[in-house]
């Protein structure tokens, strides 16, 4: 099993470097970098975009993030050119941009991310600061879906055809086809003071007087502010979970080892939790780190605009829309180390579910 690991952790390098170097490439395509949102900040336009919708021989004119010569910026020909130059190389656009991907390289891997353009802080820190949200979604979120959907889909399992597996089937198909984001908006409508209830803050991961609490109550605090982002991220979920609980319950209990078990006296729960729990779960408790990162990563962007969160979903939106590359790059190369390191947890999972499992021996 070691070679195995670190047949895998060596492959991190080179998997890790393809993400970065498309990611790069692709960014030197795309319109309106940082020095056009500077200029169309000073031209008093608010954003870049705006520039491009306009119309006319001022519009129209296209950037290579600053790889281009300084005429071609939209809306630059009020400024001198000598303060696009000094844009230029205070951003590091005044170098190819072969070199600027080694020099980024060369930063990550000493872990200096960098500063943000536009935020005058560390990325790092950015990170770290926005961590405890997006942590807080995704933990939970895989954490309540999982004690739902397993119970649920071995009931399912053995009372498969019944009227229970059939309105619950239902009910799961319903809430599956039921957008997260709309899910929010009606928990918003009805419990945090929209048209009805207001049970539950609307925006915030805590109280203004969270630090004055005591232990106890910072707890009680925490999860009444997480409630309902929770609930809106989980909603959909726990749908696929359940129904790959069930359907791999019901795999094992036709085998011949289960009638077997039942053939020597051992009662059904014996029989459940005692041989087919193990080999059923395989996949549902072997997936549990990717089903996080999953969660974790994806669907936390509208959740944390609807409930005023400031997670790392958030910061890279608005730092995709205000061409923050360092923010971009930076949580890139740290979330896509993350995910291919979970990968190999996640095999990790495999054996120590099921210790049969051998990768060498398959490799071989």
């Amino acid at each position: 099993m070691g070679a195995y690991i670190l047949r895998r952790l060596l492959l991190v390098i080179p998997t890790l470097l393809g993400i970065m170097v498309i990611n790069f490439a692709l960014v030197q395509f795309v319109p309106g970098g940082p020095i056009e949102q500077i200029i169309a900040q000073q031209q008093g336009q608010g954003d870049v975009f705006g520039s491009f919708a306009g119309s006319g021989s001022d519009m129209g004119l296209e950037s290579n993030s600053g790889a281009v010569a300084n005429e071609t910026y939209a809306g630059a020909r009020g400024l001198p050119p000598e303060f696009i130059e000094q844009l230029e190389k205070e951003f590091g656009f005044d170098k190819p941009p072969v070199e600027r991907f080694l020099v980024m390289m060369g930063n990550y891997l000493r872990l200096d991310f960098g500063e943000s353009y536009f935020r005058k802080a560390d990325v790092i820190d950015l990170v770290i600061e926005r961590l405890p949200v997006s942590i807080s979604l995704g933990l939970w979120s895989t954490l309540i879906a999982y004690l739902i959907s397993i119970p649920l889909g071995i009931r399912k399992a053995v009372r498969d055809g019944s009227r229970f597996d059939t309105w619950t089937s239902g009910l799961i198909i319903a809430a599956y086809a039921i957008p997260g984001f709309l899910f929010a908006i009606l928990l918003l409508v009805l419990f945090a003071g929209g048209s009805y209830w207001r049970i539950f803050p609307l925006r915030g991961l805590t109280s203004d007087n969270f630090d004055q609490l005591s232990l106890f109550g910072q707890i009680k605090d925490y999860i009444w502010h997480i409630t309902l982002p929770v609930l809106a991220s989980t909603i959909s979920s726990f749908a696929t979970l359940t129904l790959l609980t069930k359907n791999s319950f019901l795999d094992e209990i036709k085998k011949h080892y289960v009638m077997t078990a039942r053939a020597k006296g051992l009662s059904e729960r014996k029989v459940l939790y005692g041989h087919v729990f193990r080999n059923a779960m395989l996949i549902v408790i072997a997936g549990f780190p990717a089903v996080f990162i999953g969660v974790f990563f994806g669907g936390s962007i509208i959740i944390e605009t609807l409930f005023s969160l400031e997670g790392l979903g958030r910061l890279g939106y608005e730092a995709a829309v205000a061409r923050d590359y360092p923010i971009i790059f930076g949580s890139l190369f740290v979330f896509g180390l993350i995910g291919l390191v979970v990968g190999i947890l996640s095999d990790l999972m495999y054996v120590f579910v099921d210790p049969r499992i051998d990768f060498e021996r398959r490799e071989g």
